[in-house]
């Protein structure tokens, strides 16, 4: 009888280890969830968001995003200013308030420059485009994954770092046991201190065949302080 138990112990044991999901594994599921038809790497879609402050302050953007034509768009409203950021295959083109004349206080005062509507590019398209864009080259995947209970609710997490020419930053993304879908993501610069933010998403909305979160709501990992959110749509 002792024999027979020790052999279940291990038995199950063994099958749960087998269960386990690698990290190449979990992200292929949630990749599976949010992107059915492999649509990611053609992406042509129009978001738009509201992002709100904690300070009630608010951006309207209009985004456009076509992938294979190499074409981003960023065109946002903030206290009375219209701002577009324009890239097409690597040409850049800025506007304040419809002039493309803007005085250097002006590109200051708005950071408007080639170097930022890349960076805006670089932003949108990650984060949007999770978590397909952790296919990308540089990106590290964790071999393994865990589980871990985040705002009361489990979660099977991916860990991902970055090699160095891409980024420091170390990321987790929490996704559900069930269906795969993405629920949150954190990241750190330093775990040990702890720094950066993580993410809540709720909702959904379909863009161009993908899932995407609609709404993100953003706070500091060291005392939950709340930063803002964003709500995606697909109206104006």
């Amino acid at each position: 009888m002792r024999y027979f138990f020790l052999y279940s112990v291990f038995f199950i044991s063994f099958f749960s280890l087998a269960q386990e999901l690698t990290g190449e594994q979990l992200l292929d599921k949630a990749i599976s969830y949010h992107d059915p038809n492999n649509s990611w790497d053609s992406f042509n879609g129009h978001l738009n968001i509201i992002m709100t402050t904690a300070d009630g302050k608010e951006r309207r953007s209009s985004i456009v995003i076509n992938l294979p034509k190499e074409y981003f768009q960023v065109h946002s409203t903030q206290d009375n200013n219209v701002i577009q950021r324009t890239l097409n295959k690597g040409e850049c083109e800025l506007m304040l308030n419809g002039s493309t004349t803007i005085s250097e206080e002006d590109q200051k005062t708005h950071r408007l420059t080639c170097e930022g509507a890349n960076m805006y590019k670089n932003y949108y398209s990650y984060l949007y485009g999770l978590p397909m864009k952790l296919k990308d080259p540089g990106t590290i995947i964790e071999p393994s994954t865990e589980k871990k209970t985040f705002k009361g609710k489990e979660y099977v997490v991916l860990k991902v770092t970055y090699e160095e020419e891409v980024g420091g930053d170390i990321w987790y993304f929490y996704f559900d046991p069930n269906t795969y879908a993405m629920e949150v993501y954190q990241f750190f610069r330093d775990e040990s201190v702890p720094d950066g933010e993580y993410i809540l998403l709720s909702g959904e909305e379909e863009i161009s065949g993908i899932k995407m979160p609609k709404t993100r709501a953003w706070y500091y990992n060291k005392n939950d302080k709340y930063l803002g959110t964003d709500v995606l749509s697909t109206v104006n």
